[in-house]
């Protein structure tokens, strides 16, 4: 057990160091059930046998992985950068309704590009 948990601080150390861009920490049970945290402020305890990363808490055992990315994977909503929002090829809204790009306001859209098609949450 004190193994495991030594992995489990190491590998927290070790990601945090790469995680400049990405803003969450998602983490999947071995159910295949996501919860993803952000990592702005982010305090990750072990107690036990539960992980709490922020407000979400987890039993080690029920881990499978964990890994940062810049979505929260339970939603599918992308950051998206403003490069790649102004080499969007078509922008819907959630009705399906095509919009131009200067009819983009706050909402939620789903963005083609080039390089995929992305949720995305305009603020």
């Amino acid at each position: 057990m004190k193994r495991i948990l030594f992995l489990i601080l190491a590998v927290i150390g070790t990601l945090t160091a790469h995680a400049e861009e990405y803003t969450y920490l998602t983490f999947e049970t071995t159910d295949g059930a996501k919860a993803s945290v952000s990592v702005s402020s982010l305090s990750i305890t072990i107690s036990g046998t539960t992980l709490t990363a922020g407000d979400k808490s987890f039993t080690i055992s029920n881990l499978s992985k964990m890994y940062f990315s810049v979505s929260d994977d339970t939603t599918g909503i992308t950051s998206v950068s403003t490069q790649e929002l102004n080499e969007a090829t078509e922008i819907f809204d959630l009705n399906g309704r095509k919009v131009s790009k200067d009819q983009v306001t706050n909402g939620v859209y789903v963005i083609k590009s080039k390089k995929g098609t992305y949720k995305i949450a305009v603020k």
